[in-house]
């Protein structure tokens, strides 16, 4: 009866939860951050920005991921292509379209310094070729859907005076494990880095996407450039944290069909992708763990409650008060998660109608979650 009893209080405390969250969406839907090409911009005096995008064997996306973004009606860029290493066409494709377009260059790394990842290296690399007062960094996969989006995040990060400003995308899911997994996955990065508190100058919370990161030259000049984290998974995350480490203005905020990221085209690329993100992001035992607890208690506790509840009254086992108030506690857990996950999947632009995939999602999860422990204490992937 005690086991009962702390399954149902914990159960209904996972309920009350929930529909906090409601409440977060409802604020969010009121007073949210969010860019859309209807923003203004771009200002009138344009400062300059390079582009940079790293790409190794991204023959199947750079092109789109080029002339989407040279198609930018921003007056006053450059774009770089720092090829690492691919063993693809991804060179030529980008060398085709810079013979006949001057604001592009192709800078091919042939060689991996000892100590440094290969994007953070690619990057750097990049980087110094270039001279522009701001540097955008976007990725490979990233599709411009709007001509406006360097224009507009030009004009919020001038007008907000952000050092740094990281607009979210919106995700590409095609596949059905594409759409059960990635919400979910991304739904727990904001748990840990809920754009208010990142936003928040007095908050430690540091997050930045790389799928578009755009940052004066003097701020990554001041955080040291890609050589402090040239070791790093998830540099962005890790840049973020110096440009607020450093007193600089740190901002994020949604984009609203400004660009497309489609990150991963199959269930193991989803698997052994998010848990690169996981153990990049997180990186130490205790993150790790409670996210695991987070993702169990929420997201799988409410049906393991009910289905113990309603089969110990199926049973017939007594007390069956205790049974009934397990099964009731769990089952409304359960509704209240499934009708935040169904606003929380409209409000990022998610299939709402597969709100009922959610627990689903969460074990998948749960299981990157754990491939991320097993990464501590191994070798960098």
């Amino acid at each position: 009866t005690a086991l009962l009893l702390t399954l149902t209080v914990l159960a209904s405390l996972v309920a009350l939860v929930w529909f906090s969250r409601h409440l977060m969406i409802w604020r969010e839907h009121r007073s949210g951050l969010l860019l859309t090409d209807h923003s203004t911009g771009p200002p009138e005096a344009a400062p300059k920005i390079s582009v940079l995008v790293a790409a190794k064997d991204e023959a199947g996306c750079i092109e789109t991921c080029v002339r989407t973004m040279l198609d930018q009606d921003y007056p006053n860029f450059e774009m770089v292509v720092c090829n690492d290493r691919s063993t693809d066409a991804t060179a030529a494709i980008v060398q085709r379209i810079a013979d006949e377009e001057p604001r592009l260059s192709l800078v091919n790394i042939t060689d991996l310094p000892a100590g440094w990842c290969g994007k953070n290296n690619a990057m750097q690399t990049g980087i110094a070729t270039t001279y522009g007062e701001w540097i955008c960094m976007i990725d490979a996969d990233c599709r411009q859907v709007s001509r406006r989006t360097l224009s507009v995040a030009m004009q919020y990060a001038l007008d907000n005076s952000a050092d740094l400003l990281s607009v979210l995308p919106r995700l590409e899911m095609k596949g059905w494990w594409e759409n059960v997994v990635q919400p979910v996955c991304s739904g727990m990065m904001m748990i840990w880095f809920p754009p208010d508190k990142v936003n928040s100058p007095t908050a430690p919370n540091a997050y930045a996407n790389g799928a578009f990161i755009l940052i004066r030259r003097s701020t990554y000049q001041a955080i040291g450039t890609h050589e402090a984290v040239k070791d790093r998974l998830n540099e962005d995350m890790h840049m973020a944290r110096l440009v607020k480490e450093a007193g600089l203005r740190l901002l994020v905020i949604r984009g609203d069909n400004l660009y497309l990221v489609r990150m991963y085209t199959s269930f193991r690329q989803i698997i052994r992708g998010w848990s690169r993100i996981f153990y990049g992001t997180f990186g130490t035992l205790k993150r790790l763990v409670i996210s695991l607890a987070v993702m169990s208690v929420m997201g799988l506790l409410p049906y393991l409650a009910a289905c113990l509840g309603l089969a110990g009254l199926s049973a017939g086992a007594n007390p069956a008060w205790a049974w009934r108030a397990l099964a009731i506690s769990g089952l409304s857990a359960a509704a209240m998660q499934l009708s935040v996950i169904y606003r929380f999947y409209k409000l990022i632009s998610a299939r709402s109608g597969l709100f009922w995939t959610y627990p689903i999602g969460c074990a998948v999860t749960s299981w990157a979650l754990v491939l991320s422990l097993t990464k501590l204490g191994g070798a960098k992937v």
